[in-house]
Protein backbone atom coordinates (compact mmCIF):
# COMPACT_ATOMS: atom_id res chain seq x y z
CA UNK A 1 0.00 0.00 0.00
CA UNK A 2 1.34 3.67 -0.56
CA UNK A 3 1.24 5.99 1.99
CA UNK A 4 -1.66 7.79 1.56
CA UNK A 5 -1.31 10.91 3.64
CA UNK A 6 -0.71 14.19 2.21
CA UNK A 7 1.25 15.63 4.27
CA UNK A 8 3.87 14.21 6.94
CA UNK A 9 2.54 16.13 9.59
CA UNK A 10 -1.07 15.58 10.03
CA UNK A 11 -3.25 18.55 12.07
CA UNK A 12 -5.75 16.62 14.90
CA UNK A 13 -9.00 18.30 15.82
CA UNK A 14 -10.65 17.55 19.15
CA UNK A 15 -13.82 15.93 18.49
CA UNK A 16 -14.58 13.93 22.06
CA UNK A 17 -18.32 14.57 22.35
CA UNK A 18 -18.66 11.73 25.39
CA UNK A 19 -20.72 12.39 28.55
CA UNK A 20 -17.79 13.13 31.04
CA UNK A 21 -17.41 12.25 34.77
CA UNK A 22 -20.49 14.01 35.99
CA UNK A 23 -22.90 13.06 33.12
CA UNK A 24 -22.13 16.37 31.15
CA UNK A 25 -22.25 16.02 27.79
CA UNK A 26 -18.52 17.24 26.59
CA UNK A 27 -18.45 18.44 22.90
CA UNK A 28 -14.79 20.08 22.06
CA UNK A 29 -15.97 20.74 18.45
CA UNK A 30 -18.13 23.12 19.76
CA UNK A 31 -16.33 24.11 22.89
CA UNK A 32 -13.38 24.73 20.39
CA UNK A 33 -15.69 26.99 17.60
CA UNK A 34 -13.59 24.74 15.42
CA UNK A 35 -17.39 24.01 13.47
CA UNK A 36 -17.70 27.73 13.19
CA UNK A 37 -13.89 28.22 12.42
CA UNK A 38 -13.22 25.21 10.40
CA UNK A 39 -11.94 27.77 7.10
CA UNK A 40 -9.84 29.76 9.51
CA UNK A 41 -8.54 26.53 11.27
CA UNK A 42 -7.41 25.40 7.51
CA UNK A 43 -5.75 27.91 6.29
CA UNK A 44 -4.22 28.66 9.34
CA UNK A 45 -2.77 25.04 8.70
CA UNK A 46 -1.89 25.55 5.18
CA UNK A 47 0.05 27.95 6.10
CA UNK A 48 2.73 26.00 7.71
CA UNK A 49 2.27 23.09 5.04
CA UNK A 50 -0.15 20.87 6.49
CA UNK A 51 -2.56 19.60 4.46
CA UNK A 52 -4.07 16.76 5.93
CA UNK A 53 -6.38 16.17 9.02
CA UNK A 54 -7.92 14.05 11.38
CA UNK A 55 -11.84 14.86 12.04
CA UNK A 56 -14.75 13.11 13.64
CA UNK A 57 -18.16 13.16 13.02
CA UNK A 58 -19.67 13.73 16.29
CA UNK A 59 -22.33 10.83 16.34
CA UNK A 60 -24.39 12.20 19.18
CA UNK A 61 -25.12 15.23 16.90
CA UNK A 62 -25.29 13.59 14.04
CA UNK A 63 -28.31 11.32 15.24
CA UNK A 64 -30.65 13.31 17.40
CA UNK A 65 -33.23 11.13 17.11
CA UNK A 66 -32.60 6.84 16.46
CA UNK A 67 -32.37 6.49 12.52
CA UNK A 68 -32.29 10.03 12.01
CA UNK A 69 -29.24 11.60 10.62
CA UNK A 70 -28.21 15.37 10.19
CA UNK A 71 -24.69 15.43 8.44
CA UNK A 72 -25.36 19.03 7.74
CA UNK A 73 -22.51 20.59 9.88
CA UNK A 74 -20.13 17.25 8.34
CA UNK A 75 -20.83 18.48 5.11
CA UNK A 76 -19.79 22.24 6.15
CA UNK A 77 -16.15 20.89 6.79
CA UNK A 78 -15.83 18.39 4.02
CA UNK A 79 -16.92 20.84 1.22
CA UNK A 80 -14.54 23.43 2.88
CA UNK A 81 -11.44 20.69 2.98
CA UNK A 82 -12.17 19.57 -0.12
CA UNK A 83 -12.45 23.09 -1.53
CA UNK A 84 -9.07 24.15 0.41
CA UNK A 85 -7.28 20.79 -0.85
CA UNK A 86 -7.34 19.48 2.65
CA UNK A 87 -7.55 15.95 3.27
CA UNK A 88 -9.49 14.13 5.62
CA UNK A 89 -9.12 11.27 7.66
CA UNK A 90 -12.79 10.83 9.51
CA UNK A 91 -13.90 9.14 12.93
CA UNK A 92 -17.10 7.29 13.20
CA UNK A 93 -16.58 7.35 17.26
CA UNK A 94 -14.46 9.25 19.04
CA UNK A 95 -15.63 8.52 22.74
CA UNK A 96 -19.16 9.64 22.31
CA UNK A 97 -22.21 7.77 21.33
CA UNK A 98 -26.14 9.18 21.28
CA UNK A 99 -27.81 9.84 24.61
CA UNK A 100 -28.79 6.27 26.12
CA UNK A 101 -26.28 4.18 23.94
CA UNK A 102 -22.97 2.76 25.07
CA UNK A 103 -21.27 -0.58 23.87
CA UNK A 104 -22.84 -3.21 26.17
CA UNK A 105 -26.18 -1.58 25.11
CA UNK A 106 -28.66 -4.22 23.24
CA UNK A 107 -28.85 -2.21 20.06
CA UNK A 108 -25.53 -0.69 19.91
CA UNK A 109 -24.03 -2.73 17.10
CA UNK A 110 -27.05 -2.29 15.13
CA UNK A 111 -27.27 1.61 15.86
CA UNK A 112 -23.26 1.90 14.81
CA UNK A 113 -24.15 -0.72 11.67
CA UNK A 114 -26.89 1.89 10.66
CA UNK A 115 -24.91 5.11 11.60
CA UNK A 116 -21.87 3.63 9.14
CA UNK A 117 -23.98 2.80 6.10
CA UNK A 118 -25.91 6.20 6.76
CA UNK A 119 -22.27 7.66 6.45
CA UNK A 120 -20.96 5.93 3.93
CA UNK A 121 -23.62 6.58 1.35
CA UNK A 122 -23.98 10.22 2.47
CA UNK A 123 -19.72 10.43 1.55
CA UNK A 124 -19.89 8.53 -1.64
CA UNK A 125 -22.78 11.33 -2.48
CA UNK A 126 -20.87 14.81 -1.55
CA UNK A 127 -17.37 13.68 -1.31
CA UNK A 128 -14.11 13.46 -4.36
CA UNK A 129 -11.67 12.74 -2.35
CA UNK A 130 -10.64 9.12 -1.10
CA UNK A 131 -12.36 7.98 1.85
CA UNK A 132 -9.50 7.60 4.80
CA UNK A 133 -11.80 6.27 8.03
CA UNK A 134 -11.18 4.95 11.40
CA UNK A 135 -14.55 3.26 12.63
CA UNK A 136 -13.74 3.74 16.08
CA UNK A 137 -11.26 5.81 17.84
CA UNK A 138 -8.75 4.30 20.60
CA UNK A 139 -10.55 1.10 21.92
CA UNK A 140 -8.94 -0.29 24.09
CA UNK A 141 -8.25 3.30 26.02
CA UNK A 142 -12.17 4.09 25.85
CA UNK A 143 -12.85 0.53 27.08
CA UNK A 144 -10.67 1.00 30.14
CA UNK A 145 -12.16 4.61 30.50
CA UNK A 146 -15.62 3.40 30.72
CA UNK A 147 -15.57 0.07 31.62
CA UNK A 148 -12.46 0.22 34.71
CA UNK A 149 -12.29 3.99 35.05
CA UNK A 150 -15.76 5.24 35.22
CA UNK A 151 -14.86 7.96 33.16
CA UNK A 152 -17.86 7.74 31.03
CA UNK A 153 -21.40 6.00 29.75
CA UNK A 154 -21.31 2.97 31.34
CA UNK A 155 -19.32 4.45 34.03
CA UNK A 156 -18.26 0.80 34.92
CA UNK A 157 -15.24 -1.07 37.03
CA UNK A 158 -14.63 -4.59 36.21
CA UNK A 159 -16.04 -4.35 32.85
CA UNK A 160 -13.08 -3.43 30.52
CA UNK A 161 -12.90 -6.45 28.51
CA UNK A 162 -16.53 -6.68 27.87
CA UNK A 163 -16.82 -3.49 26.82
CA UNK A 164 -13.45 -3.80 24.62
CA UNK A 165 -15.12 -6.77 23.14
CA UNK A 166 -18.65 -4.98 21.78
CA UNK A 167 -16.38 -2.37 20.65
CA UNK A 168 -14.83 -4.27 18.40
CA UNK A 169 -17.69 -6.33 17.52
CA UNK A 170 -19.49 -3.02 16.21
CA UNK A 171 -16.11 -1.70 14.57
CA UNK A 172 -15.93 -5.20 12.38
CA UNK A 173 -19.24 -5.09 11.16
CA UNK A 174 -18.74 -1.21 10.47
CA UNK A 175 -15.26 -2.65 8.33
CA UNK A 176 -17.42 -4.48 6.21
CA UNK A 177 -20.28 -2.38 5.45
CA UNK A 178 -17.64 0.47 4.68
CA UNK A 179 -15.67 -2.17 2.46
CA UNK A 180 -19.02 -3.24 0.74
CA UNK A 181 -20.25 0.67 0.00
CA UNK A 182 -16.85 2.01 -0.44
CA UNK A 183 -14.28 -0.57 -1.58
CA UNK A 184 -11.21 1.44 -2.39
CA UNK A 185 -12.16 3.06 1.12
CA UNK A 186 -8.68 3.23 3.36
CA UNK A 187 -9.52 1.74 7.48
CA UNK A 188 -7.57 3.37 10.00
CA UNK A 189 -7.15 1.67 13.31
CA UNK A 190 -6.39 4.32 16.25
CA UNK A 191 -5.09 2.61 19.42
CA UNK A 192 -2.43 3.58 22.51
CA UNK A 193 1.20 2.89 22.14
CA UNK A 194 2.03 2.18 25.67
CA UNK A 195 4.74 0.34 27.45
CA UNK A 196 4.28 -0.28 31.74
CA UNK A 197 7.84 -1.02 33.23
CA UNK A 198 7.93 -3.91 35.97
CA UNK A 199 7.76 -1.71 39.75
CA UNK A 200 9.64 -4.81 41.25
CA UNK A 201 6.67 -6.18 42.59
CA UNK A 202 4.73 -7.67 39.80
CA UNK A 203 6.07 -10.82 38.16
CA UNK A 204 7.59 -11.45 34.91
CA UNK A 205 4.31 -13.00 33.19
CA UNK A 206 1.54 -10.18 34.75
CA UNK A 207 3.67 -7.58 33.37
CA UNK A 208 4.04 -9.32 29.87
CA UNK A 209 -0.11 -9.55 30.23
CA UNK A 210 -0.45 -6.16 31.05
CA UNK A 211 1.29 -4.94 28.32
CA UNK A 212 -0.50 -7.08 26.12
CA UNK A 213 -3.77 -5.32 26.81
CA UNK A 214 -3.00 -2.17 23.83
CA UNK A 215 -2.82 -5.04 21.33
CA UNK A 216 -6.57 -6.97 22.18
CA UNK A 217 -8.32 -4.84 19.91
CA UNK A 218 -6.08 -4.87 16.92
CA UNK A 219 -5.67 -8.76 17.33
CA UNK A 220 -10.02 -9.00 17.38
CA UNK A 221 -10.08 -6.78 14.51
CA UNK A 222 -7.80 -9.38 12.49
CA UNK A 223 -9.48 -12.13 13.79
CA UNK A 224 -6.38 -13.09 15.39
CA UNK A 225 -8.36 -12.89 18.82
CA UNK A 226 -12.22 -13.67 19.48
CA UNK A 227 -12.59 -15.14 15.85
CA UNK A 228 -15.95 -15.46 16.49
CA UNK A 229 -16.69 -11.93 16.20
CA UNK A 230 -15.45 -12.13 12.36
CA UNK A 231 -12.24 -10.46 12.42
CA UNK A 232 -9.26 -11.03 9.56
CA UNK A 233 -6.32 -9.58 8.86
CA UNK A 234 -6.91 -7.43 5.64
CA UNK A 235 -9.28 -5.18 8.17
CA UNK A 236 -5.83 -3.96 9.56
CA UNK A 237 -4.59 -1.17 6.70
CA UNK A 238 -2.65 1.53 8.54
CA UNK A 239 -1.96 1.54 12.28
CA UNK A 240 -2.45 4.82 14.42
CA UNK A 241 -0.45 5.00 17.12
CA UNK A 242 -1.47 7.71 20.49
CA UNK A 243 1.47 8.60 21.90
CA UNK A 244 1.80 11.03 24.96
CA UNK A 245 4.44 11.68 27.79
CA UNK A 246 1.77 9.59 30.37
CA UNK A 247 2.19 6.54 27.99
CA UNK A 248 4.62 5.51 30.00
CA UNK A 249 4.55 4.42 33.80
CA UNK A 250 5.49 1.65 36.27
CA UNK A 251 3.06 -0.74 38.39
CA UNK A 252 -0.16 0.40 38.18
CA UNK A 253 -0.31 4.17 37.49
CA UNK A 254 3.05 5.66 38.50
CA UNK A 255 3.74 7.90 35.61
CA UNK A 256 7.69 7.66 33.82
CA UNK A 257 7.45 11.32 33.58
CA UNK A 258 8.59 13.70 30.72
CA UNK A 259 11.85 14.76 30.25
CA UNK A 260 13.35 11.92 31.27
CA UNK A 261 17.29 12.73 31.89
CA UNK A 262 17.90 9.30 33.58
CA UNK A 263 16.49 6.99 30.67
CA UNK A 264 13.68 5.21 32.38
CA UNK A 265 11.14 4.72 28.99
CA UNK A 266 11.88 2.78 26.63
CA UNK A 267 12.58 4.49 23.27
CA UNK A 268 9.44 5.35 21.13
CA UNK A 269 11.82 4.50 18.12
CA UNK A 270 11.88 0.55 19.84
CA UNK A 271 8.12 0.83 20.84
CA UNK A 272 6.56 1.49 17.08
CA UNK A 273 9.43 -1.19 15.92
CA UNK A 274 7.80 -3.57 18.11
CA UNK A 275 4.56 -2.98 16.65
CA UNK A 276 5.44 -2.96 13.36
CA UNK A 277 7.11 -6.72 14.20
CA UNK A 278 3.53 -7.76 15.25
CA UNK A 279 1.55 -6.84 12.46
CA UNK A 280 3.49 -5.93 9.60
CA UNK A 281 0.79 -3.34 8.44
CA UNK A 282 2.16 0.71 7.70
CA UNK A 283 2.03 3.35 11.07
CA UNK A 284 2.22 6.49 12.01
CA UNK A 285 1.73 8.69 14.91
CA UNK A 286 -2.13 9.24 14.88
CA UNK A 287 -1.89 11.79 18.35
CA UNK A 288 1.32 13.36 19.55
CA UNK A 289 1.78 16.81 21.32
CA UNK A 290 2.69 18.22 24.44
CA UNK A 291 1.58 21.26 26.35
CA UNK A 292 3.21 24.35 27.57
CA UNK A 293 7.13 25.38 27.04
CA UNK A 294 7.97 21.47 26.04
CA UNK A 295 6.16 21.09 22.85
CA UNK A 296 9.34 21.68 20.71
CA UNK A 297 11.21 19.69 22.59
CA UNK A 298 8.61 17.29 22.80
CA UNK A 299 8.18 17.44 18.95
CA UNK A 300 11.55 17.11 17.84
CA UNK A 301 11.97 14.18 19.64
CA UNK A 302 9.63 12.22 18.51
CA UNK A 303 10.10 13.24 15.34
CA UNK A 304 14.14 11.70 15.46
CA UNK A 305 12.64 8.49 16.96
CA UNK A 306 10.13 8.15 14.24
CA UNK A 307 12.89 8.95 11.53
CA UNK A 308 14.70 6.22 13.11
CA UNK A 309 12.10 3.78 13.29
CA UNK A 310 11.46 4.42 9.44
CA UNK A 311 15.55 3.81 8.96
CA UNK A 312 15.34 0.94 10.82
CA UNK A 313 12.66 -1.01 8.49
CA UNK A 314 9.42 0.78 9.78
CA UNK A 315 6.74 2.17 6.66
CA UNK A 316 6.41 4.99 9.04
CA UNK A 317 4.22 7.37 7.17
CA UNK A 318 3.36 10.42 9.10
CA UNK A 319 2.64 12.37 12.44
CA UNK A 320 -0.56 14.09 13.68
CA UNK A 321 0.21 17.23 16.11
CA UNK A 322 -3.05 16.82 18.63
CA UNK A 323 -4.70 19.07 18.70
CA UNK A 324 -4.37 22.01 16.34
CA UNK A 325 -6.24 24.37 19.09
CA UNK A 326 -5.53 24.03 22.53
CA UNK A 327 -8.96 22.49 24.53
CA UNK A 328 -10.40 22.49 27.78
CA UNK A 329 -10.60 19.50 30.06
CA UNK A 330 -13.10 16.89 29.69
CA UNK A 331 -14.30 17.50 33.11
CA UNK A 332 -13.64 20.89 33.59
CA UNK A 333 -14.66 22.76 30.73
CA UNK A 334 -13.14 26.31 32.43
CA UNK A 335 -9.43 24.79 32.58
CA UNK A 336 -7.07 24.81 29.04
CA UNK A 337 -3.55 23.28 29.20
CA UNK A 338 -1.76 25.16 26.17
CA UNK A 339 -0.97 22.28 24.25
CA UNK A 340 -1.85 23.31 20.51
CA UNK A 341 0.08 24.57 17.40
CA UNK A 342 -2.80 27.58 18.13
CA UNK A 343 -3.85 28.20 21.72
CA UNK A 344 -7.27 29.75 22.48
CA UNK A 345 -8.03 32.92 24.16
CA UNK A 346 -10.92 34.17 25.89
CA UNK A 347 -13.40 34.73 22.28
CA UNK A 348 -11.97 31.47 21.01
CA UNK A 349 -9.48 33.53 18.44
CA UNK A 350 -6.30 31.32 18.02
CA UNK A 351 -2.85 32.33 19.16
CA UNK A 352 -0.10 31.00 17.01
CA UNK A 353 2.59 29.40 19.63
CA UNK A 354 5.40 30.35 16.99
CA UNK A 355 8.07 28.42 18.43
CA UNK A 356 6.27 25.29 18.01
CA UNK A 357 5.18 26.55 13.87
CA UNK A 358 8.64 27.33 13.77
CA UNK A 359 9.87 23.40 15.07
CA UNK A 360 7.12 22.24 12.69
CA UNK A 361 8.31 23.73 10.04
CA UNK A 362 11.90 23.12 10.10
CA UNK A 363 11.21 19.71 10.59
CA UNK A 364 8.96 19.01 8.08
CA UNK A 365 11.88 20.15 5.67
CA UNK A 366 14.15 17.59 7.66
CA UNK A 367 11.55 15.06 7.06
CA UNK A 368 10.63 15.90 3.59
CA UNK A 369 12.85 13.08 1.90
CA UNK A 370 11.41 10.34 4.06
CA UNK A 371 7.64 11.38 3.38
CA UNK A 372 8.52 11.19 -0.81
CA UNK A 373 10.04 8.13 -0.31
CA UNK A 374 6.98 6.62 1.24
CA UNK A 375 4.86 8.01 -1.60
CA UNK A 376 6.55 6.33 -4.20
Amino acid sequence: MQNPFSSYFIGGFECADHLNRSGDRVNLLKETEHHLRTEEDYRLLLNIGITSVREGIIWSAVEKNEGEYDFSEVLNRLKIAERLGIQVTWDLIHFGYPDGLFPTHPKFCERFENLTKAFARFYKSNASQPLLVCPINEISFLAWYSGEARGTVPYAVGNGWDIKYHLCRAAIKSIEILKEEIPDCTIVMVEPLIKVHSDGFASDDDLFRVNEYQFEACDIISGRLCPELGGREEYLEILGANYYWNSQWTGRDDTIYWPDPEKKRASLHEMIQGLYARYQKPIFLSETGHFGSGRVEWIEETAKECAIANQNGVPFWGICIYPVTDRPDWDNLARYSNCGIFDLDSMGNRIPEESYINSIRKLDLENLALFQNSKL
